[in-house]
């Protein structure tokens, strides 16, 4: 599976942003896919990830209620849409696909490439 985050940018506190992930290849509606997402200096971490069926989600803590995973299996894409960001959300986003859903990144055996999402205060 090819994987390709895309909808990064520069938002204000408070504001939106959705990324996309589209994916080629494999069947993407075979694999969980998740979120991950590293600031400067930091490790990569867990955001949120979902069930090849969307049928089951799970979210880091600090963005629940925050952030919303989906996917859309026809369209080969899945979307991570955030809202009332804070800068310390600011990180570079990577999507993974794994055969498993997981909050662990060596579980992912696909990675798109990341995209910045940057927050100012």
């Amino acid at each position: 599976v090819q994987l390709q985050a895309s909808g990064g940018g520069l938002v204000q506190a408070w504001g939106s942003l959705r990324l996309s992930c589209a994916a080629s290849g494999r069947t993407f509606s075979s694999y969980a896919m998740g979120w991950f997402r590293q600031a400067p200096g930091k490790e990569r971490e867990f955001v949120a990830r979902i069930t090849w069926s969307s049928g089951n989600t799970y979210y880091l803590a600090t963005v629940k209620g925050r952030f919303t995973i989906s996917r859309d299996n026809a369209k080969n894409t899945g979307y991570l849409q955030m809202n009332s960001l804070k800068p310390e959300d600011t990180a570079v986003y990577y999507c993974a696909a794994s055969s498993r859903p997981s909050t662990f990144a060596s579980d992912y055996n696909y990675w798109g490439q990341g995209t910045l999402v940057t927050v100012s205060s």
